[in-house]
């Protein structure tokens, strides 16, 4: 798969998961730098917020929408996922104000944008995660998912909202 970033094509590996499919199980880093695993969070409609990293203007803008957007939602977790370290999305939500999404890093876990077919192979991303959103239902199965064309553009926040039904 290819998306772009600043209008040039940048591939991908990995095999990004389709709708209806069950989602893959993953273990991520947690803020309080423990794991987090796909089963720790089963029960609940889940949104995986997936992005290069929290640093940039795109990114920490798709933090702030899913915390305002989602937050009041019951029986729903916002996973925000990037390569950042706990400690640099722990200071950035606590600066922010941001209290209704959980982070976690795939630094620990570089299979993780293979498994999920996010991993940017090229370019000056080369190594972290393009931008996409999937929403996964109690069940586990994938009910929405957008693999955004242009890194630098903002996801569709009322589609994947409109998905956890």
């Amino acid at each position: 798969m290819t998306v772009t970033f600043q209008g040039s094509p940048v591939s991908l590996s990995g095999t990004f998961p389709q709708t209806g499919q069950t989602a893959l199980d993953f273990t991520l880093c947690a803020a309080d730098l423990n794991d987090l695993t796909l089963d720790s969070l089963k029960g609940q409609k889940l949104v995986l917020n997936i992005f290069p990293s929290i640093d940039t203007p795109v990114c920490a803008n798709s933090v702030r929408a899913f915390n305002e957007k989602a937050s009041s939602l019951n029986n729903v977790t916002v996973l925000c996922i990037s390569a950042d370290l706990p400690f640099a999305t722990s200071r950035f939500c606590g600066a922010e104000g941001i209290d209704g999404v959980i982070t976690a890093s795939f630094f620990r876990s570089p299979s993780f944008t293979e498994d999920y077919g996010v991993n940017l192979n090229e370019g000056a991303l080369k190594g972290l995660a393009t931008r996409a959103i999937l929403v996964i239902n109690e069940e586990g199965t994938i009910v929405h998912r957008e693999l955004v064309s242009e890194i630098t553009e903002e996801p569709n926040y009322e589609a994947a909202i409109a998905a956890l039904g």
